[in-house]
């Protein structure tokens, strides 16, 4: 069987045998340096200033919600327009924070809202949660543009498309702030875990009070001192002070090590993906079968899975059946049209129409392109795609 991930991390013996050397002589287990020095790095890699670790992909869309809300820059009640073929919990903290979800749908040739569409809805939200789906984008310049021009502010979800370039500019580096996601079938395994990142030191702050109970434990000096003048707060009881709303979302010191190892791995987990990535599009661009997928705008993509869009129900099937035969594991397009999942349909009364989601939902489904694949792997997937 061809599966989605063959492993849990990159370079997996090895890494295991690190692993087990570090927790044999590691005392403390909790966050601590480690998973400042995978933030470190990984700030680097990204080229965004500050980073914060997460337990999750989910818990870093979760926390960048609610850091928005603490510091006034969204409101309850805002409007959020959202791509509508995305995962759950892009959507979740909308609704469970008291925000209104407005769907946008995608293009089919790119899996991604573009400026065309946007333009519909640019006058009627506040804030745009673009997720950059399967490691791609659209025109994501010229969306950057119009949400500065209208004072919306932007946000990617980058779960799907780390390493990622549009015009040599990594994807994840267009809005205020952007999410990751380290789950195993992702593209940087840490078992579990996230990063939101940012150039704001402002929401920096307070995403680090938002990830650990409200309290100011991992601010700097100064930023500490300030708090507590404010709230008048003396040494003793800063201790348990908290400042606004948060969770427990921490990493442990056993995800920022296994980061740290890992990060290593980015250009070679990159230039893999990227390597087959370009095989499976050449193969599917003579079939007139397929939807065809315009990626001009890129100029690297690295995705952790490869879409197939049929042309109508029975060539989907057909190929379904294909790759289910040869024992390839397939899933769906992520989440599909999200507004036609159950909790949606449930608690969003806001109608959305989005037609080339609901399309992609029904007659799309996506197989791996993982770094480890043999050449032989390759081979057997690239002939099911002609």
């Amino acid at each position: 069987m061809i599966k989605l991930i063959k492993s849990s991390f990159f370079n997996e013996k090895e890494t295991k045998k690190e692993l087990v050397d570090f927790m044999l002589k590691t005392e403390i287990f909790s966050m601590n340096k480690e998973c400042e020095k995978f933030e470190k790095a990984f700030s680097k890699k990204q080229k965004r200033k500050y980073s914060v670790f997460v337990n999750s992909g989910s818990s870093a869309n979760l926390i960048l919600i609610q850091a928005l809300l603490n510091l006034g820059l969204i409101k309850k009640q805002d409007k959020v327009g959202f791509s509508a073929l995305t995962w759950a919990t892009n959507v979740m903290p909308l609704i469970q924070l008291g925000l209104n979800p407005i769907a946008i749908d995608c293009e089919k040739r790119s899996l991604n809202i573009s400026s065309k569409i946007l333009k519909k809805h640019i006058g009627k939200i506040n804030v745009l949660f673009l997720t950059n789906t399967l490691g791609f984008a659209d025109d994501i310049e010229e969306i950057r543009k119009l949400c500065k021009k209208h004072k919306v502010i932007l946000l990617e979800d980058n779960c799907e498309s780390l390493g990622s370039k549009v015009n040599g500019k990594l994807l994840g580096n267009f809005g205020l702030a952007s999410t990751f996601s380290f789950f195993i079938g992702h593209h940087i395994s840490t078992i579990e875990g996230g990063m939101v990142c940012t150039d704001n030191k402002e929401l920096y702050e307070m995403l680090l009070m938002v990830r650990a109970h409200g309290w100011d434990r991992n601010l700097e000096e100064k930023s500490k001192t300030k708090l507590r003048k404010k709230h008048k707060i003396d040494e003793f009881f800063a201790k348990y002070s908290f400042y606004d709303l948060a969770y427990n979302c921490r990493p442990t010191e056993i995800n920022g090590f296994i980061g740290n190892t890992q990060i290593k791995h980015w250009n070679t987990i990159t230039k893999n993906r990227e390597s087959n990535f370009k095989k499976f599009h050449e193969a599917m661009k003579e079939n007139k079968d397929l939807i065809p997928i315009e990626l001009k705008q890129m100029s690297l993509i690295s995705n952790f899975a490869m879409p197939i869009i049929c042309k109508d129900k029975k060539t989907f099937e057909k190929f379904k059946k294909r790759f289910e035969e040869k024992k390839i594991e397939i899933r769906p397009i992520i989440a599909g049209d999200i507004t036609k999942q159950p909790f949606y349909k449930k608690y969003v009364k806001i109608k959305s129409d989005c037609p080339n989601a609901k399309f992609i939902h029904k007659q799309g489904f996506y197989f791996p392109n993982n770094p480890e694949l043999t050449e032989k792997e390759i081979k057997t997937i690239t002939e099911l795609l002609k």
